[in-house]
């Protein structure tokens, strides 16, 4: 047995909102076995304040966090990734760059929540909705471990 957590890397097309929530979901009930980044194929340049907002009312830390491209975990130096998930569809159906050491990879399908109308409670409330779906998968996959990651 390692001490080396296991490394995940949460893709999204624009890594503002899903891909985000579910790198500090994934650090923060890893509880140092799991180490997750996310990135997108297109990112924002911006986390989605909603998102922000949710994830310091849910008690996670915020800081450094940033949108940015798959393109920086595809790059020598990078953190080796035993685990990729995909949790739009769009990003899913992409060519991912070929990451080193041929991770295991996951689909994790959740609605986009930058894409809800309404208020901005109703707004507010698609993404309290997308967070606590991203949280029961999160919980799922790390009880099960990596070599049952398909199962969550």
């Amino acid at each position: 047995m390692t001490d080396k957590p296991i490394n995940v890397l949460v893709l999204c097309t624009g890594n503002s909102a899903r891909s985000v929530m579910a790198e500090c979901l994934i650090n923060d009930l890893g509880g140092g076995r799991w180490k997750a980044y996310s990135a997108g194929s297109h990112p924002t340049g911006t986390v989605n304040p909603l998102s922000i907002h949710i994830l310091k009312e849910k008690g996670h830390a915020i800081d450094g966090l940033r949108s940015k491209s798959w393109d920086e975990f595809a790059q020598p130096g990078a953190p080796r990734m035993d685990l990729v998930i995909t949790v739009c569809d769009s990003a899913a159906g992409e060519v991912c760059p070929v990451w080193p050491g041929h991770p295991a990879k996951l689909h994790m399908g959740f609605p986009d929540p930058a894409a809800a109308g309404g208020s901005p409670e109703e707004r507010l409330a698609a993404f309290r909705q997308v967070y606590d779906s991203i949280e029961a998968k999160v919980r799922r996959l790390i009880a099960l471990g990596l070599e049952r990651a398909g199962e969550a």
